[in-house]
């Protein structure tokens, strides 16, 4: 024991630009998992991007208490967060597939993403087991070897050093074999044809794109690390390139927040000040005006005819009908649209163009929103009304 408290009091704690920066970038990305937990919906892919940030930043709290010299305080918890290093682009590409794919994670289909994590944990039972005097040499022997090292049991089992040694190239090709499937996602989505709504200012194909492209830069900052530090001696070098991608992830999902935007002020308190208007009026302009059969028709437009603010109007729209704006507007289009498809007088128009007089741009919105609210066809419709049989 006397070994072990002098060369535990050797062991220095020091703090520098390099520590100073890895924790900011660790109490920011705990922050920011922190309101993504408590703001998103639990299913969302923004929840995924939460526990992805939350376990890397668990891998940084290890590497940081590591380089501070901190660790000795906590030498039990050493090197116990490597299993979790094996998650972080598993997690990462969970994130991209839900954004990109609108599809669920689910343990049933996507186990096998787990399977490396978990068995590197169950390789290294026995080092977790280990007295206190292993994970010291084994903290010593990464960050310190100029101290030595102390004299432990001599029935410790050593079986999981195998394993242990292949780390680092088992978080390579961890990096690798994701960065390969989260790149094909990205050209996959690129070759539909994904545009961006014009109000985005990141969007969700950028920020995939700019997500595959830490995937390689923190893949080949790895490789040459590995090249040029023996065990963990690099690692603070890693957190560094983290810190500074956490605060451009927060800078991204700050600049579409509508804190910024010259109306949010106006209309919150414009909505307490203001709540002489009634569903009743929305109805009624739109249905003596036909204001939704305009092509440009827009929340703000409708505000404005109205006299309030767009805040008041969604809100009104949503609470008494259960559906946003855009499927309010594309309802009554619809509505109208039937009328017209069994009217004589619009006989002479092409469905496309009784579409485009109800207010939709293209055949194919006309044809979506028709499906989704009248569940057919505007042929189907016009069959089933008029008693024709198709030929």
């Amino acid at each position: 024991m006397d070994d072990v408290k002098i060369i535990f009091d050797q062991i220095p704690i020091h703090y520098d630009l390099a520590s100073h920066i890895m924790l900011l970038g660790i109490v920011q990305g705990f922050f920011l998992a922190l309101v993504i937990f408590l703001r998103a919906n639990r299913k969302s892919a923004i929840n995924l991007f939460g526990w992805s940030l939350l376990v890397q930043c668990l891998v940084f709290l290890d590497v940081y208490l590591c380089y501070t010299g901190l660790m000795k305080y906590v030498i039990y918890l050493n090197d116990s967060t490597e299993f979790l290093v094996l998650l972080i682009t598993p997690t990462l590409y969970f994130f991209l597939y839900t954004l990109l794919e609108r599809k669920p994670i689910t343990l049933k289909k996507h186990w096998p993403h787990f399977v490396l994590p978990v068995l590197y944990a169950v390789s290294q039972f026995n080092y977790y087991l280990s007295p206190a005097e292993v994970k010291l040499n084994a903290y010593l022997g990464a960050y310190h070897r100029d101290l030595g090292f102390i004299d432990v049991p001599g029935n410790i089992n050593y079986s999981y050093h195998y394993i242990k040694d292949q780390f680092r190239w088992l978080v390579l090709f961890s990096f690798a074999f994701y960065l390969v499937l989260s790149l094909l996602l990205v050209i996959k989505t690129k070759k539909k044809g994904w545009v961006a709504p014009k109000h985005i200012k990141v969007d969700k194909y950028i920020f995939s794109r700019n997500t595959v492209i830490f995937f390689f830069v923190l893949m080949i900052a790895l490789f040459l690390i590995y090249l040029n530090y023996d065990d963990d001696g690099g690692d603070h070098i890693v957190g560094i390139i983290q810190t500074v991608t956490i605060f451009l992830t927060s800078f991204f999902i700050i600049s579409e927040s509508r804190f910024f935007e010259e109306s949010w002020i106006s209309e919150k308190y414009e909505t307490l000040a203001s709540n002489s208007i009634e569903f009743e009026n929305i109805e009624n302009f739109m249905m003596e005006s036909q204001y939704y059969s305009h092509q440009d028709v827009t929340l703000k437009k409708v505000a404005e005819r109205l006299d309030t603010n767009s805040n008041t109007v969604s809100k009104l729209i949503n609470s008494k009908t259960g559906i946003n704006f855009n499927d309010y507007i594309n309802q009554k289009r619809i509505a109208l649209a039937q009328q017209r498809l069994l009217d004589d007088e619009f006989k002479h128009l092409t469905v496309e163009a009784v579409g485009q007089s109800v207010g939709f741009k293209s055949k194919s919105a006309f044809y979506n929103a028709f499906k989704k609210h009248a569940g057919q066809s505007p042929s189907a419709f016009m069959k089933q009304k008029k008693g024709v049989t198709s030929p």
